[in-house]
């Protein structure tokens, strides 16, 4: 792959870095040093297809996202204007054939998505040197395909795929419980002293320390040690469920490796599905800012604004986080400009009054920067989404109805659009699955229990879930879930999935699916 590097861009696009750099500065932006490079379409698809990391370790699903991003753009479905890797220094990836006010806005748009980066708390425990780890991946993995087989290690790395959104996205913020290395072969320094034996020669050993009084002992400590043992294991249900299977699943030493990758760079990515909204927000809003008020040549305007609406369009069925993003923005810098906001504005209701609102605070910038250092999604909806927003932009919940195959508009209320926000926003909208019994039935079985929302799971999606627990398990995995209104226990033992319902008589049937794993 052949790539240009920043220091060796054209004298134009060099000259547009400067320029943009210097005006994201101005505005207060802070940032990493961002290495920009030019691609053309194949070589920026094979990238984006890799998650921005050129060197990542070889899968075939990569292949296949690649296939699917060169053929949308040979058939005009789409287009990577850019793409920004979150690293230390940032990496930036630019399409060689977009003209140059393209180039201008999405550098401009790259020092949005920097500066949020470097600032938002939700990275701030991630890996700032990521380009350099998914080498050290991808040259790890490369290296167990070599030894055991291409097949082998990219069979078990599926496996490792389809359970990589198990983890507990708030973990790296709060400390659950010490970690416990499988490693730490450390031998209890006490365990000779607790055997309760006294110092003698040997000729009075038997006399000072009797053998029946001994044994009674041991017996003694073996049964207080039995009742300090936690009832359960774990003792409290395990969000992080790689964590978990790394700590206890029976796994050889390069399964155990190719696992952590991949749930260390599920971590990684987490917090980009936490804070998509906003992040595209905050980036949209200063190319905006940049482009409009400092860089953006007449002669650019209609191109301009033909890409940038393109951006921010709005398509029946489908959320744009640009679009809610930046408006949110906007109207946050406005209402706290206007002082709008606290419980004065709060306890008005007088809507002419409201209308006319304005005390003069200036305070609408210092407020956004503020909103971009500490909320993700979920903080940032339930804190600013308010009803004269929804109102002013028309927005509704919809559902599908199921008799005519149609998605309708379920409601108008503020309240119902706000709580199906939330709700799709919560976990990345994927289901949140526990660990509660890694010794299920005293049979070393894996337990799962997932948490019911309203929603069942998907019953292929959950069984093939099970399936490769299975794998990584080795022992019959089970999922407690609901099934249409009621407890349901889904199970696989490395041959049959199996589906009982729970909480009834002992005598209630059970049906088997036998579907071949």
């Amino acid at each position: 792959m052949s790539i240009v590097n920043t220091h060796n861009l054209p004298a134009d696009l060099r000259a547009i870095q400067l320029e943009t750099e210097e005006h994201a500065r101005s505005y207060g932006l802070d940032f990493f040093d961002c290495i920009f490079e030019v691609l053309d379409y194949d070589e920026i698809s094979e990238i984006a297809a890799l998650g921005g990391f050129p060197t990542r370790y070889p899968h075939w699903r990569f292949g296949m996202e690649y296939q699917q991003l060169s053929k949308g753009y040979r058939y005009g479905l789409q287009k990577i204007y850019e793409m920004v890797i979150n690293n230390d220094p940032c990496y930036a990836y630019l399409l060689r054939c977009n003209q140059l006010v393209d180039q201008k806005l999405v550098m401009a748009h790259v020092y949005g998505h920097n500066d949020f980066f470097k600032n938002n708390i939700w990275f701030g425990q991630t890996n700032r040197k990521m380009m350099d780890e998914t080498a050290n991946h991808g040259s790890r993995i490369r290296s167990y395909m070599e030894r055991f087989g291409e097949d082998v290690v990219e069979g078990f790395i599926d496996s490792c795929l389809s359970l990589e959104n198990l983890i507990d996205i708030y973990s790296p913020h709060i400390k659950r419980r010490d970690a416990i290395s499988r490693y730490d072969f450390t031998p209890d320094d006490a365990e000779e002293d607790r055997s309760g034996k006294f110092q003698s020669k040997g000729y009075m050993d038997a006399f000072i320390n009797p053998p029946d009084i001994l044994k009674a002992e041991a017996l003694k400590r073996e049964a207080e040690k039995e009742k300090q043992k936690p009832m359960s294991f774990p003792e409290q249900p395990e969000r992080d469920v790689l964590l978990f299977l790394l700590e206890h699943a029976p796994l050889k030493a390069w399964q155990y490796d190719v696992l952590a990758i991949v749930r260390e760079e599920a971590y990684y990515f987490a917090p980009q599905g936490q804070t998509k909204i906003m992040n595209e927000g905050w980036a949209s809003f200063w190319h905006s800012t940049i482009m409009t008020q400092k860089t953006l040549h007449p002669s650019e305007l209609l191109d301009y604004a033909d890409h940038h609406s393109g951006t921010m369009a709005t398509q029946p069925g489908r959320l744009n986080p640009y679009k809610l993003g930046i408006e949110l923005l906007r109207d946050i810098e406005e209402r706290w400009n206007k002082g709008q906001f606290g419980p004065e504005w709060e306890e008005c209701d007088d809507y002419e009054a409201k209308r006319r609102w304005d005390r003069q605070l200036g305070l609408g910038r210092q407020k956004i920067f503020e909103v971009r250092r500490i909320h993700n999604d979920v903080t940032f909806i339930d804190t600013f989404l308010t009803q004269d927003f929804c109102r002013r932009y028309q927005l509704f919940s919809y559902k599908h109805n199921d008799q005519n195959d149609t998605y309708e508009i379920e409601s108008r209320e503020f309240k119902k659009i706000k709580e199906r926000l939330l709700f799709n926003l919560t976990n990345f909208g994927q289901p949140i699955i526990r660990v509660k019994d890694g010794n299920y039935r005293n049979r070393g079985e894996l337990y799962l229990a997932h948490e019911h929302f309203g929603i069942d799971l998907k019953l292929d999606y959950a069984q093939d879930t099970l399936r490769h627990l299975h794998r990584l398990w080795t022992r019959p995995t089970h999922l407690e879930t609901v099934a249409d209104g009621r407890p349901t226990l889904l199970s696989f033992d490395g041959t049959d999935h199996s589906i009982r319902p729970l909480g009834g008589s002992s005598h209630e049937s059970e049906s088997r699916d036998r579907r071949r794993a």
